[in-house]
């Protein structure tokens, strides 16, 4: 037992950079920009921003769509749908994507059903088991004051959560939970990352920042290339000064010869070409769409003939596996939360393999078209033909997407 000192301070350390990228997904985010050319103040007067890191997660986000749990002996579906289970699931999947890990807690509610309370990755953290991706002990934070001081925090170990009230102990509830009842739902975790990795990668980040300031540069620029700089020279030295913003927006100037009889010559400095910039912004776009699986058109760089729903699928290759790996790390996730609130709805101590039939069901990452039905439609009626009763409505929902009629 490590105790709860211990987590705050791990929290501590990690929650800096769940902020971060955090502010990155709401566009929040300032960053210092590198720059020998324009002074600081004239950056912040042209700042620019960018929902790119918004893009990568949602983009994942919301082609994930939970369906419900398969064979499910301990009636866990009910307990996700009295906790508004759109709204959870989504909120769950969301914070990992953003923070590489959400929390979910669970407490006891009315009518003997579990309460369930999705907590950012930023205001919770824990010990984790490798096997079971259960924690032996956690914490999380559900208030802090104006201060960014919590002011009320829970601990949890197997058979008890500690509610603590400005650093003191003010309550203590006993379940039969066999482990603690905080569940971390995590994406993309490996022997390095228990804890997952976020949509929101570093190298994400340096496109995305790079992007920004070639649109700040871009924006600056365009003040000289709306109104060029002009110049005069040979005129008399006792001459009137002129009015620089005059000569600006006049329409007409004039120009008197001196008493040498000599003529003032005009001219106009090369007008700098917004092209580069172009080229700039779709070299970052394009890093950016390699890095998170997206494509360009994704990003706004659309292409001049509009693609199938073959051709997008085809395209969004890679967001397709990512999709597939998110939602097999989330089923875990999700089916351990289910685990231990039928645990403290029963008062049972269930053994984790008791749910090994439990299956997640997702909706297709991609919905097919009414072409796509058709092939697998004319494929499903090949493959009965050879191996009577195969295809059947629950898996050509699966490939479908469509709920077939009992």
């Amino acid at each position: 037992m490590q105790g709860i000192d211990y987590l705050r301070k791990k929290l501590d350390v990690y929650r800096r950079g769940a902020l971060y990228r955090q502010k990155v997904y709401d566009m929040k985010n300032v960053d210092i920009s590198p720059g020998i050319t324009i002074p600081d103040r004239l950056r912040q007067q042209y700042r620019a921003f960018l929902g790119w890191g918004a893009k990568a997660v949602d983009s994942l986000a919301d082609r994930l769509v939970f369906r419900e749990f398969a064979n499910d002996n301990f009636n866990i579906n009910e307990i996700f749908q009295m906790n508004s289970a759109d709204i959870l699931f989504d909120d769950a999947k969301l914070s990992a994507l953003i923070n590489s890990c959400s929390f979910i807690y669970i407490s006891e509610g009315e009518d003997n059903l579990p309460r369930l309370q999705v907590i950012q990755g930023s205001e919770a953290t824990g010990i984790l088991d490798p096997v079971t991706r259960l924690l032996s002990e956690g914490y999380a934070v559900l208030e802090r004051d104006e201060y960014g001081k919590p002011s009320q925090e829970l601990y949890f170990v197997t058979g008890r959560t500690d509610l603590f009230i400005n650093g003191d102990l003010a309550d203590s509830v006993d379940n039969s939970a066999p482990a603690p009842l905080l569940v971390p739902i995590i994406h993309r975790p490996d022997s390095t990352k228990p804890f997952g990795r976020s949509r929101i990668t570093p190298s994400a980040i340096y496109y995305q920042k790079y992007a920004k300031r070639t649109l700040e540069r871009a924006d600056i620029t365009a003040e000289f290339y709306s109104w060029p700089q002009k110049y005069v020279v040979g005129t008399s030295q006792d001459s009137e000064a002129m009015d620089n913003w005059k000569a600006t927006v006049a329409s007409f100037l004039e120009f008197t010869k001196d008493d040498d009889g000599d003529i003032p010559k005009l001219g106009q400095f090369n007008v700098p070409s917004m092209s580069p910039f172009v080229e700039q912004l779709r070299t970052a776009a394009s890093g950016f769409a390699g890095e998170t699986g997206l494509t360009l058109d994704d990003l706004g760089f659309p292409s001049d003939n509009p693609s199938s729903a073959e051709a997008i699928k085809a395209s969004h290759e890679t967001l397709r596996l990512a999709a597939e790996k998110a939602q097999r790390d989330f089923s875990s996730g999700f089916l351990n939360v289910g685990y231990l609130a039928a645990s403290l709805r029963d008062n049972v101590p269930y053994k984790r393999n008791q749910l090994y039939n439990t299956k997640a069901k997702w909706e297709p990452v991609f919905k097919p078209d009414a072409s796509t039905i058709s092939l697998i439609g004319d494929g499903a009626i090949k493959i009965n033909q050879a191996v009577p009763g195969y295809f059947n409505n629950n898996n050509l929902q699966d490939l479908t997407g469509i709920e077939g009629d009992e």
